[in-house]
């Protein structure tokens, strides 16, 4: 089953959103200053300074331990969640980051899976690539570890081998794509049998108006690309996952952004009156995994994260 909602021309969005996260890249994750055209396009990026991401960081639950450790520049502000410590991490784990951005979400799974472990990220766009393969010596050096790549591709088509991956995370990324039960497929395809995955995406409590779901630009700032809490389920499990869990973090949205931004103030003068975008969308978690099959030794009954 496809998604619900009316036909788009996907080229034409992914394009939108490469150009709205290069220009964040760009910008060193701060549009302030920067030419309009950045904060139309990505509205998470304004305002987003480096005292500001960190803060969100924290609002979310990540540690300070973990903040400090970051290459610079890492922390775009662009989270609505933690699947890092939703995915709970084991050392030699293979775990791969959707929409890996500058490296937020690689860089911490790498110190978790550490030495024996690897962690890849994929991203759509090159200056985004760019910024993250630039912090891979930082990583190192701190490190000592040699366990994180970078590849360019689409979240749709991975650039990963089938069931080599013991881990799928991403964080806010998969409510921008224009095929999201492709990306559920892909999930599915890479996972090894047993293979979890733990999302934090943006998710509707109910529809969005019309007009805030026609525009491009909301798009691209999560919003109009978001789907139901139900239809995001379902897409997991038509894509093969198990054990799906969905958890919404309805708290985490008014910390996210700052509703002041001019985007924002036109997606707000679209809801009925005295109500706010976090009325209608939450953030959520999704864990789920991959059936066993008929592995030997197999346990069909065996939790997501167990």
């Amino acid at each position: 089953m496809s998604d619900s909602r009316s036909p788009i021309d996907s080229e034409a969005v992914r394009q939108k959103v490469r150009e709205g996260y290069g220009k964040i890249a760009g910008s060193g994750g701060s549009c302030c200053g920067a030419a309009p055209t950045c904060c139309e396009a990505a509205p998470t990026c304004c305002g987003s300074t480096p005292v500001a991401s960190e803060d969100l960081a924290k609002h979310i639950g990540y540690s300070a331990e973990e903040l400090a450790a970051l290459p610079e520049g890492a922390n775009m502000g662009l989270s609505c969640g933690n699947p890092n410590a939703l995915a709970a991490l084991q050392a030699g784990e293979v775990v791969l980051d959707l929409g890996a951005g500058g490296g937020f979400d690689v860089f911490i799974a790498g110190r978790k899976v550490g030495l024996t472990g690897r962690a890849i990220g994929v991203d759509m766009t090159p200056e985004m690539l760019g910024k993250a393969r630039k912090n891979l010596s930082t990583y190192r050096e701190r490190t000592g570890l040699d366990n994180v790549e970078f590849r360019l591709g689409e979240i749709e088509h991975l650039p990963v081998a089938d069931a080599s991956v013991d881990v799928v995370i991403s964080n806010c990324v998969i409510n921008l794509s224009p095929d999201k039960p492709q990306v559920w497929r892909e999930i599915a395809r890479v996972l090894k049998p047993g293979g979890r995955v733990a999302v934090s995406d943006l998710a509707l409590l109910k529809p969005l108006p019309a007009a805030i779901v026609e525009s491009v630009e909301a798009l691209v700032g999560c919003l109009a690309g978001a789907v139901l809490v139900s239809e995001t389920e379902r897409m997991a499990k038509e894509a093969g996952l198990v054990d799906i869990v969905t958890t919404a973090k309805s708290a985490y949205i008014d910390g996210m952004v700052d509703w002041q931004d001019p985007l924002y103030q036109k997606i707000v003068a679209h809801l009925p009156a005295g109500t706010k975008p976090s009325d209608y969308v939450t953030s959520l978690e999704i864990t789920g995994r991959k059936d066993r099959g008929d592995l030997p030794g197999s346990n069909p009954s065996r939790s997501c994260c167990g």
